[in-house]
């Protein structure tokens, strides 16, 4: 997991660009996605984090977004209801 404040923008694009960044998510509302998500665009770059993988992002306890990510969404929600 990178923290956006914690990474210059030079340093995360190259990583975006080779492929070793690929989600990104929001640490207060524990919610990860693809960087190409709409909704976390929008969000503030202070609560914005990178991971390498889905994996990652699930080992710290983050659902999947509700928009980019709908089958994994539904799937988690199902498991939680």
């Amino acid at each position: 997991m990178i923290k956006h404040i914690d990474i210059d923008d030079a340093k995360l694009h190259q990583r975006i660009k080779r492929k070793e960044i690929i989600y990104g998510g929001n640490l207060n509302l524990r919610i990860y996605g693809t960087l190409q998500c709409k909704s976390g665009k929008r969000m503030k770059k202070e609560n914005r984090i990178f991971f390498y993988t889905i994996e990652q992002a699930k080992e710290l306890r983050f659902r999947p977004c509700g928009h980019c990510l709908r089958a994994d969404y539904k799937i988690w929600k199902n498991g939680l209801i």
